[in-house]
């Protein structure tokens, strides 16, 4: 599978600059290009206060049409992140996963808050992957990367690669650059983090996108300006990784998953009921 990072800047609830820079990016693609990843909430800009629920959109939305058919007629499948509009359960932090096949094939909401978001969004209650083109995917969002039980968590639903949608700001652009080649090395699968840059919300984005081999190395990266970056993903990587020792196999605290009742592709772990403040 080759993959393409997009690091990209964003404008706070400039939903039509958002998608136009994200559809540019997906038009210039790689002819190669299977997945191309953007950061976190890209296409609605970040949760603020006075300014989330009027930023959020539907998964219905017709922009989400405008990206299937880009994956369409580019023949690849697109990872990005947005502020969800959901009018049952209110608003989400969240990321998708669009393939040419199914448009949204798999949809996640974030489930580890940041601190200045947990006020102004509701933490999602699942973690997902699912299987496209024969190879499983699973999606994580930023503040989950600094937990090692959610990537854990999706190495064990079989995830051999794992994708994160970041908005990762100075100065901790060294956490998740160390973070995300850890949540490598330990599940022994890839991840992919593409991360925003320049600025916005008042912080000034750490961009560092990379990807990690399972064995840790670091097989794509870009700095902190605006641009996109490809990797060859080997998938025998993964099991060459867990030739000698499998750390899944090897565990002692068992994980137990659940398949989706309505399509067989995907399978999640349901999370008990939390309130989104720290314990």
């Amino acid at each position: 599978m080759n993959i393409e990072l997009a690091q990209v800047p964003g404008i706070e609830g400039d939903l039509d600059a958002n998608l136009g820079l994200a559809l540019a990016y997906i038009e210039r693609a790689r002819e190669d290009t299977d997945l191309i990843i953007f950061p976190e909430t890209h296409l609605t800009g970040f949760a603020e206060q006075g300014a989330a629920a009027s930023r959020a959109i539907s998964p219905n939305d017709p922009v989400f049409h405008t990206l299937h058919q880009a994956a369409e007629r580019q023949n690849l499948a697109i990872a990005l992140g947005f502020l969800e509009r959901d009018d049952a359960d209110g608003c989400f932090n969240a990321s998708v996963l669009i393939t040419p096949e199914d448009g949204i094939l798999l949809h996640y909401r974030k489930t580890h808050l940041w601190t200045d978001e947990r006020a102004l969004v509701t933490p999602g209650d699942r973690l997902v992957c699912v299987e496209w083109r024969g190879r499983r995917i699973g999606l994580m969002i930023c503040y989950d990367l600094e937990f090692p039980e959610t990537a854990r968590a999706l190495a064990t639903l079989g995830a051999e690669l794992i994708v994160i949608t970041n908005g990762n700001m100075d100065p901790y652009e060294p956490v998740h650059h160390h973070l995300a080649r850890a949540r490598a090395i330990e599940n022994q699968c890839f991840v992919a983090m593409a991360n925003r840059c320049g600025t916005g919300a008042g912080y000034t984005f750490a961009g560092g996108s990379a990807v990690f081999a399972p064995n840790g190395e670091c097989l794509a990266q870009l700095q902190r300006e605006e641009g996109s970056t490809h990797a060859a993903i080997d998938f025998s990587l993964n099991r060459t990784a867990r030739g000698t020792y499998d750390y899944l196999a090897d565990r002692r605290i068992p994980l137990v998953d659940q398949n989706d009742a309505k399509d067989q592709r995907i399978r999640h772990f349901q999370l008990p009921d939390t309130d989104a403040s720290p314990q």
